[in-house]
């Protein structure tokens, strides 16, 4: 039986051409991400390791615990803690750490990086071992900074070069002293890194004579314990903790593998879709090959072969088949994990240096995948095959399915697709989190129960289409019965397409929905002209909301300003406003009460309201940062969205209780309104500062989409490998179909339908199916997008439903294309036939 099997793997390598492909594929997509996300983890791994080089003791400030009403905070590194690390007997040197936000502007004007990867930092006394000078020297005084090597050949600036720069106050134009090699992560994700000398970068970054950290590098045949000993026995126990560099390694080891590994779940997520989609045309092949081998088989079993025998024949189809396809899939997986590392350099997001990782887990997960998932794909075929009764033998065909399986399959259909779509409605009357998993269980289960109806559905929408086809005389006639003729095969190949079209159409309309409540949102909320804000997302310097609340043509400011406070002992973060001009900026849907802010009156939320049981007219007492407490009453409850929420108070009554006051951002309302000119002026009175965004709605807006593009790309991107899956599939059952009709093809010619007749045949019929697959996927993905929104709507006020029908048209033509192109072979080899031959096939 086994030289059976791969005797007839050699007869059958065209019709398991295809069938190879679509299982490589997928083994490719699921070895290609974990070469990846392995050779990233690893490399940013190793860059991490190397910036703990000159750490052996990290010392950092401990965090003094909240009280009562009394507000936690953290306690304070001094140069006496830093001379004090210094002085322990295994200690070679300690330096003080101080780090910041630094936006630094090309020659261009224009931030350098990413407002998160532009980083500023110190450089500790004349040399500082963590970052070597390549030319130039230290930094001395506000006016001159060291910039790494990294960022001085993309800027292309030079020593002696002056640049833009701030911090969170305004612009500074200091001279490039020096350029140093650095090891830090960010610089290496595209990102820069701008060093002061201590004092300045202290001042700077609001630390004067404070530092956040103190790394202690040990004497040679000193251990880190032993360091780490002498520490904690030098410095107070209630004011630092201290940590070696090996465990700081391990931890950001962790965290490293921890954040690859959500994106080596999503990556495997879509490699599991493109093998589901495979599994189809795997046993959709198997089938056919059982089905044209009827005759065989019956022999077989007619000449002493047990039915396990002719099951075990087949699995070791698969088995080949599977082992093929997982070398091949494994092979292409490697190189589409340097692929993916080059391509995200020409994106500018640069890898680390290092080796591509090839593990033992990635080969024997590529084995597994491979083999295991063509077996089970085949397994169901071969149990068919040994069902095979002898007497067969005397006839061409297998007994077709009985009307009680039929009923069976339509019935257990049935259930599955009414039960998918109650777990799915149930999940949307759920709130946030709540329904994901229900919502996810649902969808699996109506997917399901579509496929096993599928043969049951094709009859009347392929029917539907008659009339179209009717254009195309004999050919269309013929191309609709064909498409017919087997309903369980049009159903596996269409349902393949379907799979992918639904999850793209989901996305597609739950993204567009997402998009128009969010700009709605900002529309029927926001009042203001402009938002402006740090670039990073960090805090601005009260000192912004000053300036712009004397540029030309500003009628009104308000920042919004996050302080924190303790209610009833608990802590809770105030949203600090300018209450006489709030109204005029922001408009939000009243549940009760009036938004008035000033004084001891607040505004709140709906959801602290109902959280903390406060009603309009309640009172409260809150303590503020410094310990002080007041007593505020609640003037009105407004309806909350996702951009702005929390209990608003006046700037005013906050002010006298802030020590360190900082903006989340600056509401502006100009005297004419939004434009290119005011904006640019805006901008002009805040110095052009590189680390700020002014942005008006519709830049706010930009913003989103422009967010949700990105992640609809990466989805199509990631789909697109399913759908070219689904391709192969419908070659592959189209090329199988020609062979079956060989004979009725040749009477077809000998009767007067010419070559031109024949592929037109071919390519409806495809057609057809593509399309019958494209319209399933679409409809299911609309509900499923509905659904997804009505999910969302439950924390979402201004949530509305958008069905984006020009792209869904693209995504109907789309399957028709699939269909044309995919028909191309199978027509031409059809047509190409010789029609006595083709008469004289059994």
């Amino acid at each position: 039986m086994f030289r059976t099997a791969l005797r007839n793997v050699s007869a059958h390598k065209a019709r398991l051409l295809m069938t190879v492909l679509a299982v490589m594929l997928g083994v490719a997509f699921v070895s290609g991400t974990l070469v990846f996300t392995n050779t990233l983890s690893a490399a940013l791994q190793k860059q991490s390791a190397k910036g703990f080089d000159h750490v052996d003791v990290s010392v950092t400030p401990d965090w003094q615990e909240a009280e009562g009403d009394k507000v936690g905070e953290p306690r304070e590194l001094t140069r006496a803690l830093v001379d004090d690390s210094a002085r322990v007997p295994g200690a070679e040197r300690a330096i003080g750490v101080v780090t910041g936000f630094t936006a630094l502007a090309g020659k261009d004007g224009k931030l350098i990086g990413s407002g998160f990867q532009s980083q500023g930092g110190n450089y500790w006394g004349d040399e500082d071992p963590r970052y070597p000078l390549t030319e130039g020297r230290a930094p001395r005084g506000e006016g001159e900074i060291l910039i790494d090597s990294e960022t001085a050949e993309r800027a292309g600036y030079r020593v002696g070069d002056t640049v833009r720069m701030s911090v969170d106050g305004p612009v500074l134009e200091p001279e490039i002293t020096g350029v140093f090699t650095t090891d830090d992560g960010n610089v290496a994700a595209g990102g820069s890194l701008t060093l002061f000398d201590t004092t300045t970068a202290q001042k700077l970054f609001g630390k004067a004579g404070t530092f956040d950290e103190i790394a202690v590098k040990a004497k040679d045949g000193v251990g880190e314990s032993a360091l780490r000993a002498q520490l904690d026995e030098a410095l107070p126990a209630d004011v630092v903790q201290t940590t070696t560099g090996t465990r700081l390694a391990d931890d950001q080891a962790e965290a490293i593998a921890s954040s690859m590994s959500g994106l080596k779940q999503g990556l495997l997520v879509f490699a599991g879709i493109a093998l589901f989609v495979g599994t189809f045309i795997i046993a959709n092949t198997f089938t056919m090959l059982v089905a044209q081998r009827t005759k065989e088989l019956a022999l077989m079993r007619a000449v002493g072969a047990s039915r396990r025998q002719v099951t075990r024949s087949v699995l070791i189809e698969a088995f080949v088949v599977g082992a093929v396809a997982a070398v091949a899939g494994l092979a292409a997986g490697v190189g589409i994990g340097v692929g993916l590392r080059s391509l995200m350099g020409t994106l500018d997001a640069p890898m680390p240096d290092g080796p591509l990782v090839i593990s033992p887990g990635t080969v024997a997960s590529a084995f597994a995948v491979g083999i295991v998932v063509t077996m089970l794909a085949a397994w169901l075929p071969g149990r068919r095959a040994a069902k095979i009764p002898p007497v067969a033998a005397m006839s061409a065909l297998h007994a077709q399915a009985t009307t009680k399986s039929l009923v069976l399959r339509n019935t257990l259909g049935a259930l599955f697709s009414a039960a998918g779509v109650a777990v799915v409605l149930a999940a949307t009357t759920m709130s946030g989190s709540d329904g994901q998993a229900p919502m996810g269980i649902g969808a699996v289960l109506l997917i399901i129960g579509v496929f096993i109806l599928t043969p049951l559905l094709s009859r009347p929408l392929i029917a539907a289409a008659a009339p179209v086809l009717r254009v195309f005389g004999v050919s269309g006639k013929l191309a609709r019965q064909n498409s017919l003729r087997n309903p369980r095969r049009t159903a596996a190949t269409a349902s393949a397409l379907m799979i992918g079209l639904t999850l793209i159409t989901g996305m597609t309309v739950a993204a567009g929905s997402l998009q128009k409540s969010i700009d709605k949102m900002a529309a029927e909320s926001i009042e203001a002209d402009y938002v402006v804000s740090m670039a990073n997302g960090n805090a601005l310097s009260p000192d912004v909301a000053k300036t712009l609340q004397g540029a030309d043509g500003v009628t009104a400011t308000s920042p919004m300003r996050n302080a924190v406070s303790r209610i009833d002992g608990e802590t809770e973060y105030l949203t600090g406003v300018t209450g006489s001009a709030i109204n005029e900026l922001t408009e939000f849907e009243m549940k009760s009460g009036a938004f008035q802010v000033g004084g001891a009156r607040v505004a709140v939320d709906d959801g602290t309201a109902k959280a903390r049981g406060w009603k309009t007219g309640s009172v409260f007492t809150v303590a503020y940062e410094d310990g002080e407490k007041q007593r505020l009453t609640v003037s009105g409850v407004y309806l909350a969205n996702e951009m702005i929420s929390g209990i608003m108070i006046d700037t005013a009554t906050l002010a006298p209780h802030e020590s360190e006051p900082s903006d989340m951002m600056v509401m502006v309302k100009t005297a004419d309104g939004a434009s290119d000119a005011v904006k640019e002026s805006l901008e002009k009175a805040l110095g052009s500062n590189p680390g700020i965004r002014v942005q008006d709605k519709q830049d706010l807006s930009n913003q989103i989409a422009q967010m949700f593009t990105v992640v609809l790309n990466m989805v199509y991107g990631l789909l697109a490998m399913a759908v070219i899956v689904a391709v192969l599939g419908v070659i592959n059952t189209l090329a199988m179909s020609v062979f079956e009709r060989a004979q009725e093809i040749g009477m077809l010619r000998a009767i007067g339908l010419d070559r031109k007749g024949i592929k037109r045949m071919v390519r409806l019929e495809s057609l057809v199916i593509s399309l019958f697959g494209g319209v399933l996927g679409i409809g299911l993905g609309v509900f499923f997008g509905w659904a997804v929104g009505e999910l969302m709507g439950t924390t979402m006020a201004t949530y509305e439903l958008v069905l984006p029908w020009a792209r869904m048209g693209v995504f109907l033509l789309l399957a028709g294309l699939v269909g044309v192109l995919a028909a191309l072979w199978p027509a031409r080899r059809a047509a190409r036939l010789n029609m006595l031959q083709a008469i004289k096939a059994e």
